[in-house]
């Protein structure tokens, strides 16, 4: 009798933990199709001084990536960038998505039309097979994520009618009209544009056995180099193009995979390609490193001067830390941007008298 009790108990739990696992996957995942929750953010409109755009002239080119892991920091940098500028409705954004991410491109095009209903926009899809194989090992996993070298592509990848563009991490927020950045003048034929940081240690982005070698150090003798963060950039795809930029950042890339050359992911080419080349741009367009350091993530403070643009680059993301309690203060103004409402149904619980035969997680994601 006892035995056939336990295994009625058996068949009972089996049950329950079939049915709730089932509800779990139909309910989850919401007309997005992601499980998240973004609500119709405010229409931005043009003020009566902007011009009308007629097919790409007029318009500000701006390019990020999108995907799951980011996609919260990706609505919010573009809700404060239309939410500050002058002239919303004349701004295209340029979408890139991994191959395989979580997310389709069909999906994400879905959520950004329907938290955005006015965005000019178009997705791309960024086929990972195309770097994959030069990417080396970096002192933190995330940092070796194929879409991180998506920008390399950029010139690839947009139409060729896109001569200039505004690249942009996912991981910030404007707080200034783009207008201002976008009318940055790259001199002298520069191809990009970006704050400089001349009195960083320079030294510290390559290895011991980069600054070695008497042949691949010797890039440097002919310029002096300042380091620049690669997450906001002003580029002239004309020029990118004619250069074969794409090429030279990936010849450095092969470099780093036969001998490490430095620790830092997809920065260090372009420190090699273009440090000391570069158009200096206010400090105020990157206040970054608010997410701390590569490794434990730890609050930090602006930068002095004037704030036109907050980067939490670094481990640390506001995101993150305000779901854990524990938010660094700047984190808070990064959360005014924030649309996300979180997902959208909780699992069922179990019946009290299972409640010690197994843990699960509150929701799904």
């Amino acid at each position: 009798m006892r035995f056939i009790l336990y295994a009625a108990a058996l068949l009972l739990l089996h049950f329950l933990l079939t049915a709730s696992f089932c509800l779990a996957i139909r309910t989850t995942v919401g007309g997005d199709g992601l499980g998240f929750r973004f609500p119709e953010a405010p229409y931005y409109r043009n003020g009566v001084e902007c011009p009308v755009s007629s097919g790409d002239r007029n318009l500000v080119q701006v390019a990020m990536t999108l995907d799951f892991e980011y996609l919260r920091g990706s609505i919010a940098a573009v809700h404060s960038v239309v939410r500050h500028a002058s002239c919303p409705e004349n701004i295209f954004f340029h979408f890139i998505a991994a191959e395989f991410d979580p997310a389709s491109p069909r999906v994400l095009s879905k959520l950004v039309r329907s938290t955005f209903p006015s965005l000019n926009f178009r997705i791309y899809i960024f086929r990972e097979d195309t770097v994959i194989n030069l990417i080396s090992s970096s002192i933190r996993q995330a940092l070796e994520n194929p879409l991180n070298y998506a920008r390399n592509y950029l010139g690839d990848m947009l139409d060729i009618q896109v001569g200039r563009v505004i690249y942009l991490d996912s991981d910030l927020v404007l707080v200034d009209d783009i207008l201002k950045l976008w009318n940055t003048t790259l001199t002298n034929s520069r191809v990009i544009g970006a704050p400089e940081y001349c009195h960083a240690n320079f030294n510290k982005y390559f290895t011991a056995g980069f600054w070695s070698d008497p042949v691949i150090s010797r890039v440097f003798r002919s310029r002096k180099p300042c380091y620049f963060n690669t997450g906001v950039m002003v580029m002239d795809l004309v020029h990118w193009r004619e250069g074969n930029y794409r090429k030279r950042i990936e010849n450095w890339m092969e470099i780093q995979r036969k001998k490490k050359i430095y620790e830092l992911g997809s920065l260090p080419p372009y420190l090699l390609v273009f440090a000391g080349n570069v158009e200096g741009i206010d400090h105020r367009w990157n206040q970054h490193g608010l997410g701390g350091d590569n490794i434990r993530g730890s609050c930090r403070s602006l930068h002095p001067g004037p704030v036109s643009l907050l980067h939490w680059s670094g481990k640390g993301k506001p995101w993150v830390r305000l779901d854990g309690g524990s938010p660094c203060p700047l984190d808070h103004i990064w959360e005014s941007y924030d649309l996300y409402k979180g997902n959208l149904i909780k699992h069922q619980s179990f019946p009290s008298a299972f409640a010690n035969f197994f843990e699960y997680p509150s929701y799904l994601f």
